[in-house]
Parts: structure tokens; C-alpha cells; sequence
């Protein structure tokens, strides 16, 4: 992309072809000023300097990222999740849980050379908070599409909810009876838009009125759903449920209080950015 920033070799190794830098080598192992880390290709803001502490293991550890900054993978081994970049899918490194090095018991194993840094007083300001909304339109891929492009949202990320299957694979939620829906996870700034806005989006982008379907993509992991994390969630979307259902519109949506959210596999995320094409099984069709 025309705004990322020009890889060296070592550089392009890590962060395109998912190397790893040598232990103890980087120039942020042993880096204590406050300011903020951040995607060395895209630039996108990721880590904070207070969550960065000291494991010993020989590369930068941080025990939180910004919400929504941080993508995780499932390793095609199974044993490590890796976390890349939620903006331009830059490898970072990989994240680890229960070693007990701070009471938030995750380690975000980060190579320095993924990274760069911005000093606190240079640190553009980030929003005060952010919220988080979980849609199942259909195939995940447009509704992603729609998502990343309303202003507000400061991520949106395909994935598996709803089902009984830890850490489902794809070819699982597609070929066995996990439960689960394809979804998209949002996280949005509450400063620059609101879940009624995101929520209105939904329902002009998919038919609500389908049944474990959407257009040619047929099955239940293609339902109608909106995973609610609060209340308020719950009575704006029955809000607009109703109102459409007023306007004639047989809707079929279910309603569920979110579960745990199961990114998908990385050649799922940004999928019509990646491939230049647009969606084939999702428009917008004004319904408000």
C-alpha cells in the first residue's frame, strides 16, 4: 500500500515471511520510555509502554494491546497463536497465556523489529474507550467488507461464535455440527459512532429474513444473529428488529448474548481487500 512504509530484507523476513529475529538482538528488549509501540510497516498504534514488562525470554513482552490493534491466529501446528497486525496483517509475533508474569497472565511475545516506537509526547491522541459489537450476516468475508469501510470502527474481524467447539477450524464450522456462526467482530470509538449506527448497518447489508442462509451460501453457520454484550445492545437491536418488522419485513435474526469470539484463519481476514474484489453475496439495501 501506498502508505506503508518501505520493508528492509530483515524487515520484510520478519513482518511478511513470519521470521523471527534473534533473541536479545532487538533494539526494544530493553527499551523502558513511555510512549506508545507501533506496526513498523503500517504504522498503526499497538501496544502502550506501561504494558510492557520484562520476561526475560529475549524479545519485547507486553501483557495488553490497544483493543482492537492485535489480531490472533491459531499456528498451523496448533500450539502457538500468533498475533499479527489488525490493520495491514503484519506479522508481530506470537501471544502466550498462564506464565503468571503479571496479573493479567498474557505475554505478547513481540519481535523489535515488527515494532517501532513514538515517544509520549508525540503519541497521537487514542480514543478515551472502545466498545465492541458481533454480527453473523452470512459469509463473513462482505460483512467485513462494509465494516471496515463506516467511520468509527477501528477493526473488524472475521470469525467463528455461537457453537459449542473451542477454537473451531474453518472446514469444522463449514463440515461438522459445531454451532458455531461466521461473524464479524467490530471494535468501534463510542466517540465517533454508536452501536444503533453499526446495528442499522447490519441490517441493510444481509437479508434479515433468510433462514441459515444468505444468498448461495447455504447452512447455519451462514444465520442471521447478533451476539449482544450488554443490554443495551439487546434492547436496541429488538428496537430494530421490531421496526422492521413493522415495515413488513419477516426477520428472522436470533438474538444471543455473546460467547467467546474465535478469530478466524488468517487467510479469512481482509479477504476483499486482499483479493481486490467486492462481495458477491452482500449489498446494501436501504430497509430504515
Amino acid at each position: 500500500m501506498a502508505d506503508w512504509k518501505e520493508l528492509t530484507p530483515e524487515e520484510e523476513r520478519v513482518i511478511v515471511h513470519k521470521g523471527t529475529e534473534r533473541a536479545f538482538t532487538g533494539e526494544y528488549v530493553d527499551h523502558h520510555e513511555d510512549g506508545t509501540y507501533t506496526c513498523r510497516r503500517c504504522g498503526a498504534p499497538l501496544f502502550p509502554s506501561d504494558a510492557k514488562f520484562d520476561s526475560r525470554s529475549g524479545w519485547p513482552s507486553f501483557d495488553q494491546e490497544i483493543p482492537g490493534a492485535v489480531k490472533r491466529i491459531p499456528d498451523a501446528d496448533g500450539m502457538r497463536t500468533e498475533i499479527v497486525c489488525a490493520k495491514c496483517g503484519g506479522h508481530l509475533g506470537h501471544v502466550f497465556t498462564g506464565e503468571g508474569f503479571t496479573a493479567k497472565n498474557t505475554r505478547h511475545c513481540v519481535n523489535s523489529v515488527s515494532l517501532s516506537f513514538v515517544p509520549e509526547k508525540q503519541t497521537a491522541a487514542a480514543p478515551a474507550k472502545t466498545e465492541r459489537a458481533i454480527f453473523a450476516g452470512g459469509c463473513f468475508w462482505g460483512v467485513e467488507y462494509y465494516f471496515e469501510k463506516e467511520p468509527g470502527v477501528l477493526s473488524a474481524t472475521s470469525g467463528y461464535i455461537g457453537g459449542h467447539k473451542d477454537d473451531p477450524s474453518y472446514k469444522e464450522v463449514c463440515y461438522s455440527d459445531t454451532g458455531h456462526a461466521e461473524a464479524v467482530e467490530i471494535v468501534y470509538d463510542p466517540a465517533k459512532t454508536n452501536y444503533e449506527k453499526l446495528a442499522r448497518l447490519f441490517f441493510e447489508i444481509h437479508d434479515p429474513t433468510q433462514v441459515d442462509r444468505q444468498g448461495p451460501d447455504v447452512g447455519k453457520q451462514y444465520r442471521s444473529a447478533v451476539f449482544t454484550t450488554s443490554d443495551e445492545q439487546k434492547a436496541i437491536t429488538e428496537k430494530l428488529i421490531a421496526e422492521l418488522r413493522g415495515k413488513g419485513f419477516k426477520v428472522a435474526t436470533e438474538i444471543q448474548p455473546a460467547a467467546t469470539f474465535w478469530p478466524a484463519e488468517d487467510y479469512h481476514q481482509d479477504y476483499y481487500f486482499k483479493t481486490g474484489k467486492t462481495p458477491y453475496c452482500h449489498t446494501r439495501v436501504k430497509r430504515f
